[in-house]
C-alpha cells in the first residue's frame, strides 16, 4: 500500500481541528483532517454552547464565518434561572438581546465549519492506531485499516484521549471525582409543561453541595440536562448504564425529595442516561518543544467543564493557523510562537474552571454561583458545557 504525504495533518475533526483547517484554508494553506468517525452524521455532537466574544467569536471571525455563525444562534437562550431543590426561584436573568455570548448547537457549528472546507479535507473513518517519528519533524500515522500517511506537521486535535499527546507529554487524564449524567426531554412544553416552565427559556441551575441538576432549553422544544454528582469512580462504574431503567432509578434516588418538576429532568427522558465522568490533565499542562508536532483544545489542556472548552479549542485552532501563516517557511518558529501564548492562556483558564466547578458543587452552592452571576457575564454559562 502506497504511503501518501501531507504537509499538514490534523488528527480530529472537532471544533478545534476544523477551525484550524478553515483558517489555514483562508490563508491559502492546505491541510488534511483525519477523523475516526465514519461520517459527519455518525453520532450526536452534544448540546448547546455559548460562544464568547474574546475567543470563540474571534476564531470564527478569523475563519470568515461570522455571518454563518449568526444564522444558527438560538435566540433567547442566554436567559438563566437558579432554583433551590424545591423549585423555588433564587435568581433570574433574562436574555438581554445583546448576543454577547450567543448560544448555538455544537452540531450546527460543526456543520458550518465542515461546509466551509474544500472537499476531501476531512478523511472520515481514519482511526489512528500508531504514530512513528521519522526525524526532521516528520511523522508516520498508521490507521486501523492498516494504511499509513506521513506528515510534515502533525497537530493533535483529538481530545481527552489524544493519540498525538504521547509524542510530547507523559500526562494522562485523571478522574476528578465528578460525573455529569446526561438526559434529554423531548416535546418538553407539551409533555412536561411544569418542568419546561421551571427551566425557562435558557439555562436552569438547581445546585446543592455535591450534587445538582443543570438544564438548558435547546431548539426544537428540547430540554438537555446534566445531572451533576460528586461521586467516586467506583460508585459510577457500579451502575449499569446499559440498563436504562435501573440507571435512571439509581440516579433519581440521589434526588429524593426534590421538586417533581426537577426530578422529571432525570426520570422523564425518552433516551437512556449517559454518564460523562469528568477527567482533566494536570493544571498548567505544558511540554517541551518537539519538532513537527503540537496540540490544541482538550488534547492540550483538558480541564473541568466551564463554558470555555469549545471556545478555547477554536481559538487555539485559529491562533495556530495564523502563526503558521505568519511563518510560512519556518514551522518551528510558528509552533514556538503558538505554544508561547498557549501555555499561559491555558493556565489561567484552568484556575477559572476549577473555581466554577466549586461554585456549582462546593460548600457554597448555589450561592457562590449566584454571586458570580450578579457580578457580571464572565463564565455565566459554565455549568452546562458538554464534557
Amino acid at each position: 500500500m502506497t504511503t501518501s504525504h501531507h504537509p499538514i495533518a490534523i488528527v480530529g475533526a472537532g471544533l478545534g481541528g476544523l477551525t484550524l483547517a478553515r483558517v489555514l484554508h483562508v490563508h491559502g494553506i492546505p491541510a488534511t483532517v483525519y477523523e475516526s468517525d465514519p461520517s459527519a452524521e455518525s453520532r450526536t455532537q452534544g448540546g448547546q454552547l455559548d460562544i464568547h466574544e474574546d475567543d470563540g467569536q474571534r476564531a470564527l471571525a478569523a475563519a470568515g464565518l461570522t455571518e454563518e455563525f449568526r444564522a444558527i444562534i438560538h435566540e433567547g437562550a442566554e436567559a438563566l434561572r437558579v432554583l433551590d431543590q424545591h423549585g423555588g426561584l433564587l435568581h433570574e436573568e433574562p436574555d438581554d438581546g445583546t448576543a454577547a455570548r450567543p448560544e448555538v448547537l455544537r452540531g450546527d457549528l460543526r456543520r458550518v465549519l465542515l461546509d466551509s472546507l474544500p472537499d476531501r479535507t476531512v478523511r472520515w473513518g481514519r482511526k489512528v492506531t500508531g504514530i512513528r517519528p521519522l526525524g526532521d519533524g516528520r511523522h508516520e500515522l498508521t490507521f486501523s485499516d492498516g494504511s499509513t500517511v506521513t506528515s510534515g506537521l502533525l497537530i493533535g486535535a483529538d481530545g481527552a484521549w489524544s493519540k498525538v499527546r504521547p509524542l510530547l507529554s507523559d500526562a494522562r487524564p485523571e478522574y476528578i471525582g465528578t460525573t455529569f449524567v446526561e438526559t434529554y426531554l423531548h416535546d418538553a412544553d407539551e409533555q412536561h409543561p411544569e418542568t419546561a416552565k421551571a427551566v425557562g427559556g435558557g439555562a436552569m441551575y438547581a445546585l446543592t453541595p455535591g450534587k445538582g441538576i443543570v438544564a438548558h432549553r435547546e431548539a426544537g422544544n428540547i430540554l438537555h440536562t446534566y445531572v451533576e454528582l460528586n461521586r467516586s469512580a467506583e460508585w459510577i462504574t457500579g451502575i449499569d448504564f446499559t440498563d436504562a431503567a435501573t440507571a435512571t432509578a439509581r440516579i433519581a434516588a440521589e434526588f429524593d425529595g426534590w421538586a417533581p418538576e426537577l426530578a422529571a429532568l432525570i426520570t422523564g427522558g425518552g433516551t437512556a442516561p449517559v454518564a460523562r465522568m469528568i477527567h482533566t490533565l494536570p493544571d498548567g499542562h505544558r511540554w517541551n518543544r518537539v519538532p513537527g508536532v503540537t496540540l490544541l483544545g482538550d488534547a492540550a489542556h483538558l480541564m473541568p467543564p466551564s463554558g470555555d472548552g469549545a471556545n478555547l479549542a477554536m481559538f487555539d485552532g485559529a491562533e495556530l493557523a495564523q502563526a503558521i501563516a505568519a511563518h510560512p517557511d519556518d514551522v518551528e518558529a510558528a509552533l514556538t510562537a503558538y505554544e508561547a501564548a498557549l501555555f499561559p492562556r491555558s493556565e489561567a483558564f484552568y484556575a477559572d474552571a476549577h473555581e466554577i466547578l466549586d461554585l456549582c458543587l462546593g460548600e457554597r452552592a448555589p450561592y457562590g454561583l449566584i454571586d458570580l452571576f450578579k457580578g457580571g457575564a464572565q463564565s455565566r454559562d459554565g455549568a452546562h458545557e458538554q464534557p
